[in-house]
């Protein structure tokens, strides 16, 4: 198959937050607001795609570990982690 007709967001990721020693689904508005405004410069965010509260889709392109280091480092940053380092878990679905 061409890469021209290959699907964008091949990957499905769900992502859990850890703050306080309590772990939840990572809020679609935290999701989205990295994704769409991604602040790392790094093209591998470019295909990314929240879809809900703890869910995004994703391109070939990035791990699920990449993908947790870059919005850990935004939610420590924004003040998500309540005064201690964001703890974010991703895993492939």
């Amino acid at each position: 198959m061409p890469a021209c007709f290959q699907p964008v967001y091949a990957q499905k990721f769900t992502v859990n937050v850890v703050v306080r020693g309590e772990t939840r689904a990572c809020p679609l508005d935290w999701l989205d607001q990295f994704c769409m405004r991604n602040f790392t410069n790094s093209a591998d965010f470019d295909d990314t795609l929240p879809i809900a509260d703890g869910k995004v889709e994703a391109g070939f392109h990035l791990t699920p570990e990449r993908f947790a280091e870059g919005l850990a480092a935004w939610l420590t940053q924004r003040g998500k982690g309540e005064g201690q380092p964001a703890v974010v878990q991703v895993t492939r679905e």
